[in-house]
């Protein structure tokens, strides 16, 4: 498959990632268990956005030297649309989070670790998908029209399902793990299991940090094919995705608070994959250039968050 990325940027990549992942490990252990306060997590959102923008510009930059001022273009543009669209598409994660963690209670000093580990789980997971979808998409072409009549399909059934809570009791997975695996019913501090060998019982941590990155991989199976619409090269594909997935548990701390404030997201969401499904199925037809992608994705993703504030849910309920 043709890829922009040689050992020296995946050796890049490698490094900044890491490093990025234990500075988060080394602060929050420093930090100690805490409720993350909303001041907290504007500066960490910031902090993630920052670093994934500075990569952006280095990649154009060195896609730009290495191969011409009209393939970095291209390269820098393919990132950031990419990385755009993967976090427009993880706000929803949050709120299935934000659900996981009420359902089990998860104490506000123990979200901080459940969130990272989930995460770390979910990027392994993630790669995964993405290099099996590369290597398809490399053999068979038309698995790119599977795609986007699956996103089609998706964004369908997002709208449809807006303001339906999952009902979490049904789940194949969490009743599974409840049934086949032994866990006590209350926490011990951010311990993942008590006891050893046979005597070991895993605690309700472990749980949510299971059902964390089984979710995300759900999520993928759609925001990874929408990105496979933007750009086939693996590492476009890949460094986009995990850059915006870094980010996710400081959005979720800036967000929770305010997830009933953008009722009408889920909307924009949904708009946004059917955009993206009928963009790949018009492929081969025309292929639309990516400033007008990013441009609607934007524009869908701006109008819902304005009409969400302008236009608040009390003030829907009560009309």
């Amino acid at each position: 498959m043709e890829s922009i990325g040689t050992p020296f940027l995946w050796l890049v990549f490698s490094v900044v990632v890491l490093a990025a992942l234990a500075a988060d490990l080394v602060l929050m252990r420093h930090g100690g268990p805490h409720k993350v306060s909303f001041k907290e997590a504007a500066w960490w959102s910031l902090g993630w956005v920052v670093l994934a923008l500075a990569f952006n510009l280095w990649l154009w930059w060195y896609a730009s030297a290495e191969f011409g001022r009209a393939v970095g273009d291209d390269i820098g543009m393919e990132f950031f649309t990419g990385y755009l669209v993967e976090k427009a598409l993880a706000v929803d994660n949050i709120f299935v989070f934000l659900m996981l963690f009420n359902y089990f209670a998860v104490p506000e000093m123990q979200r901080q670790r459940a969130l990272v580990i989930g995460i770390v789980g979910a990027i392994v997971l993630r790669t995964i998908l993405i290099f099996a979808g590369a290597l398809l998409l490399a053999k068979f072409h038309w698995i790119l029209y599977v795609f986007g009549a699956f996103l089609l399909f998706t964004g369908i059934k997002m709208w449809r399902a807006t303001g339906q809570e999952p009902d979490l009791d049904a789940n194949p997975v969490l009743r599974w793990m409840t049934a086949h695996i032994p866990f006590l019913r209350r926490y011990h501090g951010s311990a993942l299991w008590v006891g050893q060998g046979s005597r070991r019982k895993f605690t309700p941590l472990f749980i949510v940090i299971v059902m964390l990155a089984i979710t995300d991989v759900i999520f993928a199976v759609d925001s990874i094919p929408a990105i496979f619409a933007i750009t086939i090269d693996p590492f476009v594909v890949l460094t986009s995705n995990v850059f915006a997935v870094l980010g996710l548990r400081a959005m979720f701390f800036l967000l929770q608070g305010m997830a009933d404030r953008f009722h009408l997201l889920p909307y924009g969401l949904a708009l946004v994959l059917v955009f993206i499904g009928i963009k790949m199925l018009l492929i081969d037809l025309y292929k639309l250039p990516i400033l007008v992608s990013l441009g609607t994705v934007v524009a869908i993703i701006g109008t819902t968050i304005a009409l969400s504030l302008l236009r608040p849910q009390k003030k829907l309920a009560q009309e």
